[in-house]
């Protein structure tokens, strides 16, 4: 059961944007798994629906519930919590996310016991209890990912050469931890620093794990595990037709190219622009020549190839706020 204590070992942090019910599933496992350690749940509520209150509260009466009055977004909602939490350590745990095991003691002891390390997290599970194969978990492979390529061994190979991963000794150690589950310690986000708030939504995980990992190993834990139902509210976010040339969400992609960018510089983030923008032509001629070999109508069928111009538009909105790193609530 939650310990109403002044200063528990871990204070937990849950983020609310239409999904009380989906933190109240949550919090029964937190309370049905955790033993060992004490811990103060926080909940900061993104949503002007003010009936969720209510209804976690009435579940949970000990969870700190804290007003941000606006969808503040994911960085700046957790800020917020962490500066109200009083914990030694400070957890990051999403809405959609129920435990399966005292996972919490488990990534606590590590903390405690291996001062080399600065954050920790469990591997994903699918709502079946699969294992989440797909997430990514170091910087390279999310930027081979941004680069829309033919699907040949040769360009995978070329992008591989040029994005190499990072190799570590420790088979747990890791570029970043999904914000879904990131534990670490007080005093490590006071030498990091809190999440970036220019982000509104995604991104802001793998750029706080950038600094975190400055002061120490990035741990996912190979035999600890979590579900994660991806079912939240991130849906209203995402673009769902997905295709090859276009395969990003706008939002998150705008979050993506704000973390190349402060991660690699300008140029880099450039690169991609140009990439982009060279892309439109390409992927236009392409497919009328196609239709006209086919004898057809020869700007038939090129619903795809203006969605990927669309895409390409919504970016270019953040192109000079996002080339010259400016403050802002990069938001769509």
């Amino acid at each position: 059961m939650q310990q109403a204590l002044r200063n528990p070992d871990l204070s937990i942090i849950l983020v609310n944007y239409k999904t009380p019910l989906l933190i109240i599933d949550c919090l029964h496992s937190v309370s049905n798994y955790t033993s060992g350690l004490t811990y103060e749940v926080l909940v900061v509520n993104n949503d002007p629906d003010p009936s969720g209150q209510s209804a976690v509260l009435n579940a949970f009466p000990q969870t700190r519930w804290i007003e941000m009055g606006y969808n503040s977004g994911f960085s700046r909602a957790n800020n917020r919590g962490i500066a109200e939490s009083t914990g030694r350590l400070v957890l990051l745990l999403n809405s959609d996310t129920l435990l399966v095991d005292n996972v919490l003691k488990r990534c606590a002891d590590v903390l405690d016991s291996r001062s080399e390390v600065a954050a920790v997290g469990p591997m994903q599970l699918t709502r079946e209890g699969k294992v989440h194969t797909e997430a990514y978990d170091g910087f390279s492979q999310l930027r081979r990912y941004f680069y829309i390529v033919p699907g040949s061994g040769f360009f995978k190979r070329l992008l591989h050469r040029l994005l190499p991963d990072n190799h570590y000794s420790d088979p747990n150690e890791v570029d970043w931890l999904i914000g879904s589950f990131i534990m670490t310690r007080r005093e490590t986000i006071q030498k990091a620093g809190g999440l970036d708030e220019n982000f509104f939504m995604y991104a802001e995980d793998v750029e706080w794990c950038w600094r975190l990992g400055k002061q120490g190993k990035i741990l996912l834990l190979r035999d600890a595990f979590y579900v994660h139902l991806e079912y939240g509210s991130s849906t209203d976010y995402q673009e769902r037709k997905v295709t090859h040339i276009n395969r990003f969400k706008p939002q998150m992609h705008v979050s993506n190219l704000l973390w190349v960018r402060k991660q690699y510089g300008a140029g880099a983030y450039l690169v991609l622009i140009v990439h982009y923008l060279t892309l439109i032509p390409i992927i236009f001629g392409w497919k009328i020549a196609v239709n006209l070999l086919k004898l057809q109508n020869p700007f038939s069928e090129l619903a795809n190839q203006r969605e990927f111009a669309r895409q390409v538009g919504i970016f270019l909105r953040f192109f000079w706020k996002t080339l010259f790193n400016q403050k802002g609530f990069y938001k769509i």
